[in-house]
């Protein structure tokens, strides 16, 4: 594995297809729990930042409206930053990753319908609900998650292939989402859903002011045009993307202070399990065995499959007036046994890589 920054750390006894690193014995049990030991070493600083944001919000060192501005500082300006120095400086000499996007996608289908068809027809919900309950199984935080865990296990290598499923990640959910959330508000009331290119075209525009999007089309449109970037600016920039995955932890352990558990849990659980096990599997699946893509791409395609579930739900469920107790248990749950589930992913895949 590669440390922050790019710098070599290699986990003992890890595969040579993801560290590039000949070390034979990667099978033996003794080294596979060495290894084990050491992923899960290299993963606990990512959530114990999450944890300290947690006790720094829960305990009244810092109020919400601190809490709000660094979220905001973390959105508009540092993740911004450091997806424009990754993206301007990444290797796309092979084009468009179409099948790492087919990989990812394919991935949150099956668990967007399996989390509906859980709280549908397994709790007899609304179509709202329904919705809110495809989303919690299958939007995954990875920004403010998938982010630190990536670049903390395998550097700026890693890094890439996120940065491509996040590129058009934030603009494809943004527009499902809207779109199926006014159609099954408009079954739920009765009605005839509006036109589908008037949802689509309301969701697109509030896309245009999204921070994560810009930093995107500027980068893309920075390579386009072949410039390169002068070294005070780009110095900058660099200071700025530094400070984003230990800003952006601390910020999602603060904003956890507000979903906490509420109600009944059956339904998170059953959520959680879909997000955090079953959804990964198919991403890893799909990436192993039928894309075939290279080793770290699938690696890490299944890791931020496998990152706990995004604000977003919540945040939907909030505007529509539904399912709140089942995405926040969902988002606390995925969240809390991340460190778990997340080290044993990263387990899996280097030792399946060996």
């Amino acid at each position: 594995m590669q440390g922050r920054g790019g710098s070599n750390k290699p986990l003992a006894c890890a595969p040579a297809s993801a560290l590039r690193l000949p070390l034979p014995f990667a099978g033996e049990p003794d080294c596979q729990t060495r290894m084990l030991a050491q992923t899960f070493t290299i993963v606990t600083p990512v959530f114990l930042l999450i944890g300290i944001g947690y006790c720094l919000a829960r305990f009244g060192v810092f109020g919400p409206s601190v809490s709000a501005a660094l979220g905001q500082f973390v959105y508009t300006v540092s993740i911004p930053a450091l997806i424009f120095r990754t993206l301007i400086a990444a290797d796309l000499s092979d084009g468009l990753p179409v099948s790492l996007w087919a990989t990812y996608f394919i991935g949150i289908a099956t668990a967007w319908a399996l989390g509906s068809v859980i709280i549908r027809k397994g709790f007899a919900r609304d179509a709202r609900a329904g919705v809110i309950g495809g989303i919690s199984a299958a939007f995954a935080n990875t920004v403010l998650v998938g982010l630190p865990i990536v670049a903390a296990v395998y550097g700026d290598a890693g890094l890439v292939p996120l940065l491509l499923i996040v590129s058009i990640h934030l603009a494809t959910m943004t527009i499902v989402i809207a779109v199926a959330m006014e159609r099954a508000a408009a079954t739920d009331r009765g009605e005839v859903s509006p036109p589908l290119a008037q949802l689509v075209t309301g969701a697109g525009k509030s896309l245009l002011t999204n921070p994560l999007i810009i930093a995107i089309l500027l980068a893309f449109l920075w390579r386009f045009g072949g410039m390169a970037m002068p070294e005070i600016p780009l110095s900058v920039i660099n200071r700025i993307g530094s400070t984003a995955l230990p800003l952006a932890l601390l910020s999602l352990g603060m904003s956890l202070v507000q979903y906490g558990m509420r109600g009944n849990i059956l339904p998170g659980l059953l959520l959680s399990i879909v997000k955090v096990l079953i959804m990964p599997a198919v991403v890893f699946c799909l990436g192993a065995f039928v894309f075939h893509l290279p080793p770290l791409w699938t690696t890490v395609a299944t890791l931020t499959a496998a990152c706990p579930t995004g604000v977003n739900a919540y945040i939907f469920a909030n505007r529509y007036g539904t399912g709140h107790a089942m995405s926040a248990n969902t988002i606390t749950m995925t969240t809390l046994c991340a460190l778990a589930t997340t080290s044993l992913w990263i387990w899996f895949l280097e030792s399946w890589f060996a």
